[in-house]
């Protein structure tokens, strides 16, 4: 499913449908693909809903410490208004609560990997943090950093340092943002080692409820907005095999494109080869079986 269609106000975004139901949001994670913030013309079959289980997870994982979004993601229990449209909305739909979206992209890094280990190789930084000497592509950071990033409407996001952050969104809630950050990548880090996965490095968003509380929204922990690395065959000093959409970003590479719409159709191999590195993160996470519903 490429896109939902349902009658409400909607915002689409490069793989979600946000609609506005008035005192909650509906989230409809389609089968877009995007990379190098461009949408492919062809999907990945399912990937909205393996993305939604495996954000469900961790929601699940996360609750006890962690104050967010999710209200149901079973479709029979939503609104009534919505009964007509359960056969789009069954295993890849969120019910929300509505937040202001704090304009930071929060990032943690555990190892020194894509635009990060760009940036090492001309500064030995990484957002403005001195790193030191002698690290390889790869190589697991001395301890977890946060690196913010600016939320772009159009092109990417910009990576800035914390002394950034801080003139964007106020001194507190830069401090609460890189707290929370890698507080719950440490947590997810742990449990993914556990279970045979590396998480080289993830994204967070938050958002203030009315009351004023800051609390985790979008998705979470998914292979579109982390690095996921088999753990045993884990090897610095170069690119890892991974359960994440670098598939598609390493096809795309060796393409005639220049990486502006439209983008080149993904090819069978690549769209399935995509479709079962997202299935082999939800099992190896999850440790459950994948079920297509």
């Amino acid at each position: 499913m490429l896109q939902s269609d349902l009658p409400f106000p909607v915002r689409r975004g490069k793989v979600r449908d946000v609609y506005d139901l008035g005192d909650t949001l509906l989230i409809v994670a389609t089968d877009r693909i995007s990379a190098f913030d461009c949408i492919m013309p062809n999907g990945i079959p399912g990937k909205g809903k393996i993305l939604t289980k495996l954000s469900t997870f961790w929601f699940e994982q996360f609750e006890n410490n962690f104050t967010h979004h999710l209200i149901e993601t079973n479709v029979s229990r939503y609104p009534v208004a919505l009964t007509p449209y359960a056969s789009q909305l069954r295993g890849r739909s969120m019910l929300v609560k509505k937040a202001t979206v704090v304009p930071i992209e929060c990032v943690a890094r555990g190892y020194l990997a894509g635009s990060g280990w760009k940036e090492y190789q001309a500064s030995q930084t990484v957002c403005g943090i001195k790193l030191p000497a002698g690290l390889r592509q790869c190589d697991k950071l001395p301890h977890p950093i946060f690196t913010p990033a600016t939320k772009e409407e159009i092109g990417h996001d910009v990576n800035v340092s914390f002394e950034q952050a801080v003139t964007i969104v106020g001194e507190p809630t830069a401090r609460q943002l890189r707290e929370r950050t890698l507080s719950l990548y440490q947590k997810a880090a742990d449990l993914a080692r556990s279970r045979g996965v590396i998480i080289a490095d993830t994204k967070f968003e938050f958002g203030r409820l009315p009351d004023g509380s800051l609390i985790l929204v979008d998705e979470v922990l998914t292979p579109d907005s982390s690095r996921f690395w088999p753990a045993d065959l884990y090897e610095a000093g170069h690119d890892q095999p991974s359960y994440d959409k670098q598939f598609v970003r390493n096809w795309l590479e060796k393409q005639t494109w220049n990486k502006t719409p439209p983008a080149p159709a993904l090819p069978e191999d690549v769209v399935y080869g995509t479709r079962r590195r997202y299935i082999d993160a939800y099992e190896r996470i999850t440790q459950k079986a994948w079920v297509d519903e």
